[in-house]
């Protein structure tokens, strides 16, 4: 057993074999293919990759987000200790944003451009909490102030278009955590965000996790925005995790071909006029998977046994595991990015 103090105690979030399928136009799309998972209370967890591999969809999956008439979802979700999949329309209702609360990559179309942000804050917190409207103006004026947005009572009476992108960002952050939501999913939230105002957003992140002892699962495809965030992370690709660890190891230590590849890919450290690493050829039809590693028909390393069966996960101490054939000892890997 781990002797980590966020290990000591039950998981805020358990995932076991998790799958996601759509049906869309007579086909199954296997979007999330056995994704098993663990966040510990007061933990940053970053699901990273490329568009397609399955993180979005597994974080929504967390609330079930998906629409029910043409996703199945099989497995098993734990959230603060209750069975997702299980829950009655009531109670799921009553998780989303009171135990778990979402934070969307375009709050334009996340926010509702009727109502005012003050209107769609205290709304969440009546919602949840059994107080006044006029108590719940005065929370929401205190959530709009622990994101560091100027002017707050100002923002209270402004609608979602008469704000930036970056004070967009942080209203959507004040309305998630209005709740109190012990659980912080954000999907993307800085993508849409110019430079200054994503390493912004992302320490506001941070310091409000910390301050709140939030456990947080943040969904990126860009590794600095993992490594500003997380205390761990886990790399998706074809709807499965293929590698996953504690931030420091996998930038020090990665082992799996792809997480390889895609540090290798960042431009951060490059000379000027040296070209990007790219990764060649195209990601798995998510209708027609392989029968083996997802990532082998575009890995320079791939070898027949990589082809016929889904490799295991192999621990290889503190937390990282990889499932690749050829990674079988904790030995330090030959091919640090």
């Amino acid at each position: 057993m781990s002797t980590d103090p966020l290990h000591s105690h039950p998981p805020a979030v358990s995932v076991r074999d998790l799958r996601v399928s759509f049906a869309s136009g007579g086909k199954t799309i296997q979007a999330v293919n056995g994704v098993s998972l663990e966040v510990a209370p007061g933990e940053a967890v970053a699901l990273i990759g490329e568009s397609g591999s399955g993180k979005s969809v597994t974080l929504r999956a967390l609330m079930r987000l998906h629409p029910p008439r043409r996703t199945t979802i099989s497995g098993e979700i734990q959230v603060d200790g209750q069975s997702v999949l299980d829950l009655d329309k009531r109670a799921l209702a009553r998780l989303r944003g009171g135990t778990v609360a979402m934070v969307f990559q375009e709050p334009l179309l996340a926010l509702d451009p009727v109502y005012t942000v003050g209107q769609q804050i205290v709304e969440c917190i009546r919602t949840h909490r059994r107080v006044s409207t006029s108590e719940a103006r005065a929370l929401a004026l205190k959530a709009l102030e622990s994101v560091r947005i100027p002017s707050p009572e100002r923002r209270l009476a402004a609608y979602p278009h008469e704000m930036s992108g970056g004070m967009r960002q942080r209203a959507m952050i004040a309305l998630a955590l209005s709740a109190q939501p012990r659980i912080l999913l954000a999907d993307e939230p800085t993508t849409a965000l110019d430079a200054t105002v994503q390493i912004q957003v992302l320490i506001l992140l941070r310091e409000l996790q910390r301050e709140l002892g939030l456990s947080i699962i943040f969904v990126t495809h860009d590794i600095g925005a993992a490594v500003e965030i997380a205390d761990r992370v886990a790399v998706m690709y074809g709807g499965r995790i293929v590698e996953e660890g504690p931030i420091r190891t996998l930038m020090r230590d990665a082992r799996h071909p792809y997480t390889i590849a895609l540090l290798q890919s960042r431009q951060h450290g490059m000379g000027r006029g040296e070209r990007l690493a790219t990764i060649g050829g195209a990601p798995p039809d998510l209708a027609a998977l392989p029968p083996g590693c997802t990532f082998a028909p575009r890995c320079a390393q791939a070898s027949a046994a990589c082809l016929s069966a889904i490799p295991k996960a192999v621990s290889l101490g503190n937390g990282h595991r990889v499932s690749c054939v050829r990674v079988t000892t904790p030995a330090a890997s030959e091919c640090v990015a």
